[in-house]
């Protein structure tokens, strides 16, 4: 019982602690349109009812876009393991509250307007557009055109959803991507077959290449 009460009471400490100095990072950095993502634990055995609170009204302040949930799990072996327990209805309640609230603001309505540069990586789950990155890493999906595959694309952002924002290209391709992409099953790289060659023939040969293509010096 002491074991696990002083346990209880250094949980509590550093949960206090790591809340403050949350706080006070955040009035000192100050990086327009930084992304803060977070993963909150609801039910941890050291929680009270004005610590979830204070939860909330952490995320409620500042509305991080990305939020991963859980509830706690008492992983065998570890010291929370031997922590009384709060009851599975209030550890599903706090969930659920704080999952509502997560879903009550537009974390990217604010950007709509703006013009950005994305880079069109892959095809998105509904299989309508491309889904590109801008300078922040926040998605946005913009039309499934070829020519922007691979590409930074200048876009002006016209909506924005829960977890992503619709780009309209400018048909401005700032960067040129610097292969051809590649189609669906095809395979970077080419394989060209050499005759047989000794270790000396091949360093010969391929020092030979260098020279010629102006990528080597002696």
């Amino acid at each position: 019982m002491c074991t696990a009460f002083n346990l209880h009471k250094e949980c509590y400490d550093i949960f206090s602690d790591s809340l403050t100095t949350f706080k006070n990072n955040m009035e000192d950095i100050r990086v327009p349109g930084m992304t803060i993502a977070t993963d909150i634990i609801c039910g941890f055995p050291t929680e009270t009812e004005k610590d979830f609170e204070e939860t909330l009204s952490l995320c409620e302040d500042y509305k991080f876009p990305s939020l991963f949930i859980n509830q706690f799990f008492p992983r065998p072996g570890t010291p929370a393991a031997l922590l009384p327990r709060i009851p599975a209805h209030e550890v599903k309640q706090r969930t659920k509250k704080l999952t509502d609230l997560f879903y009550t603001y537009q974390p990217y309505k604010h950007k709509v307007g703006e013009i950005q540069e994305v880079l069109a990586t892959e095809i998105s789950h509904d299989k309508k557009h491309y889904v590109g990155h801008n300078e922040f890493y926040e998605q946005v999906l913009i039309p499934m055109k070829e020519k922007y595959l691979g590409k930074l694309v200048k876009v002006k952002i016209i909506d924005a959803s829960k977890f992503s924002m619709i780009g309209q290209p400018l048909d401005e391709i700032v960067m040129p991507g610097l292969t051809k992409p590649l189609r669906r099953g095809e395979v970077s790289g080419t394989f060209k077959k050499l005759p047989y060659l000794t270790p000396l023939q091949m360093e010969k040969y391929f020092l030979g290449n260098q020279t010629r293509n102006g990528t080597f010096s002696s």
